[in-house]
């Protein structure tokens, strides 16, 4: 079994991009899979584009992309990703499209195949502060959850796919009061105990794990 993960470089004037720095980290083998870790760009249309090429020359099982959700203070798997650009600032290329569709062949949103909810309760049960997430915003993070879930529905059927927010890094709140962040190396830890719980669950369990709000 093969698993594509990949990680964004730094955006919006960071210097680091905790999903990179975790996927970097990460071993080569987990759960008996293949580890594939990819750097893609915070680019809109650029960053799909990589994922699909190395689809192609990698073949894998599994695909999940990591993305920084600063504010955020857990490690928090997507359910769902919406068919809309609307980019509050500009990606690394100056593009900051509003209100566009991203695919008009695509479904009005796509949920995530990956056991998001076993993903959770594996990082739970091993120390790693993790939640559901229902919303992976308008920006590259939902650009790319979404596109990868269409290229999946069009072309890939074979293939579970998603994404997961990670929290900042301590290094990144230095001067960012009461902000939370998380150890790059629990950040690692925690996506390596995702990719166990996506090779290892074919179906995802049932766990509470809505919001009421």
């Amino acid at each position: 079994m093969k698993v594509l993960i990949t990680g964004f470089d730094p955006f919006g004037g960071e210097s680091v991009n905790p999903a990179l720095e975790a996927v970097k980290q990460l071993p080569d083998t987990i759960a008996g899979a293949e580890v594939i870790k990819l750097e893609i760009p915070t680019v809109f249309r650029k960053s799909l584009e990589k994922i699909e090429e190395n689809i192609v020359k990698h073949n894998p099982d599994i695909v999940i992309s990591v993305g920084q959700a600063g504010g955020r203070f857990d490690v928090t798997p997507e359910r769902v990703a919406i068919n809309i650009d609307d980019a509050r600032i500009e990606d690394n290329e100056k593009n900051q499209p509003i209100d566009i569709t991203i695919f008009e062949d695509g479904q009005p949103a796509y949920f995530s195949n990956l056991p998001i909810k076993a993903m959770v309760k594996e990082m739970r049960e091993n120390g790693i502060p993790a939640s559901v997430s229902n919303t992976a915003g308008t920006f590259v993070c939902n650009h790319v959850m979404y596109g990868i879930l269409y290229m999946i529905d069009k072309k890939y059927p074979n293939i579970k796919g998603g994404f997961i927010h990670v929290p900042y890094i301590p290094s990144q709140v230095v001067c960012k009061p009461n902000t939370p962040s998380m150890a790059a190396a629990d950040i690692t830890k925690g996506l390596e105990l995702c990719i166990k719980a996506a090779v290892e669950n074919k179906e995802d369990i049932k766990a509470v794990g809505g919001e009421i709000c």
